[in-house]
């Protein structure tokens, strides 16, 4: 499998392809530029040594697809699998997905996407599925341009910080 495409738009070409090891340090910062655009900043604890661990170790427990605009980096898609059970076939969970401001519009979101879908093709895997923020009015309209349904019927829930703490002791 080679999961490294190119994608031409106007004048430019956007590649995007598996992070190595050595990028560890961009995807941190392109992380801390989605949680300023989510207005999350004060949650974010990531460090280099988290990306390094959990992309880069063995086993690996996420992933990681860059975009880049002639050799610049415009974006990313972090990802993992999920068995959704009644699919019975492992499924991609799209944790993030973000462009840098200056390269929106020119099709690089939807080449990241386009490349989970081919790898769903490709692994014979059931679905790409992920959540948006319910203010994100652009993020909306351009997973809806692409034919992306609304999960209805379902809240979200989370455990953390001393309530996931006193379960774990239980």
């Amino acid at each position: 499998m080679r999961f490294i495409d190119a994608v031409g738009y106007g004048d430019a070409m956007t590649e995007i392809r598996p992070a190595r090891p050595h990028e560890a340090a961009l995807i941190l910062q392109l992380l801390f530029e989605l949680a300023e655009y989510e207005k999350l900043t004060d949650q974010f604890r990531l460090e280099v040594a988290d990306i390094e661990r959990a992309l880069f170790g063995e086993p690996a427990r996420a992933f990681c697809d860059l975009a880049f605009d002639a050799e610049e980096p415009i974006g990313f898609a972090l990802w993992y699998y999920t068995f959704p059970t009644f699919a019975g076939r492992l499924g991609i969970w799209l944790e993030d997905l973000y462009v840098r401001p200056q390269a929106r519009g020119r099709g690089a979101g939807k080449a990241l996407l386009a490349r989970l879908a081919r790898r769903c093709a490709e692994e014979d895997l059931s679905r790409v599925e992920w959540s948006v923020l319910d203010w994100n009015a652009p993020s909306i309209a351009f997973y809806d341009s692409l034919g992306a349904g609304t999960k209805t019927g379902w809240i979200t829930r989370q455990l953390t910080g001393e309530a996931l703490a006193r379960l774990a002791m239980e």
